[in-house]
Order: structure tokens, then C-alpha cells, then sequence
């Protein structure tokens, strides 16, 4: 898949190890796990969606975005940069339509 990042800011962090290691510690391996794994990726459907990435989609506010996991309870955020974003005629997105994602942040929203 094709990543971008939410801003220039978000885009220095996360192609940085040191920034990463300096803000994100020793989360900063699995990070970088995570996002080769999202470049390498066809398509979002092909994300796994049980251990160790368990892709999800997050509900209530943050409909529309999806989480990897990283070490608990942290997750690695993002969501499909397309407007509209592409839908299956259940509604649901479509998965295998997601070809390019935004990289929002690392964060616990729990």
C-alpha cells in the first residue's frame, strides 16, 4: 500500500528511528514492523486481522479509521485518505479497495 502521514510533522516522526526511539521508546521496533508490514500489503484486506497486527476498525468518533496493534494498549492509527472512502454496496468499506492509507498517530484511545 501507498502511506502518507496526517502532516509533516507526523511524516518526520515515523521516518525517523531516532525521533521514533525518542518519542516512542521501545515501542519503536514494533512501529516499524507494523508499517513495513502496511507498505508491503496489496490492499487492506490483506492486513491480518488476528495477531500480531489484528487490523481493526474503530467505531463511534473515530468511524472510518483503523488501528494495528502495537505493545497494550497502544495502537498504531490510520484511515484510507480517499474522499469518498471506497464502500462495499453493504455500506461497510471495502477492504480490497484500500490501496493508499493516512498515517494518523500511535496512541491508547481506550
Amino acid at each position: 500500500m501507498i502511506i502518507v502521514f496526517a502532516n509533516t510533522k507526523t511524516e518526520k516522526l515515523f521516518n525517523s528511528t531516532k525521533e521514533l526511539k525518542r518519542k516512542h521508546g521501545a515501542q519503536t521496533e514494533k512501529i516499524q514492523l507494523r508499517l513495513m508490514a502496511l507498505r508491503l500489503a496489496a490492499n487492506l484486506d490483506k492486513i491480518p486481522k488476528g495477531p500480531p497486527d489484528r487490523c481493526h476498525e474503530l467505531s463511534g468518533g473515530r468511524a472510518g479509521q483503523f488501528a494495528v496493534d502495537l505493545t497494550h494498549p497502544y495502537r498504531l492509527v490510520f484511515e484510507p485518505p480517499e474522499m469518498p472512502v471506497p464502500k462495499k454496496t453493504d455500506g461497510g468499506i471495502d477492504l480490497v479497495a484500500v490501496t493508499k492509507i493516512r498515517i494518523l498517530s500511535v496512541e491508547d484511545y481506550h
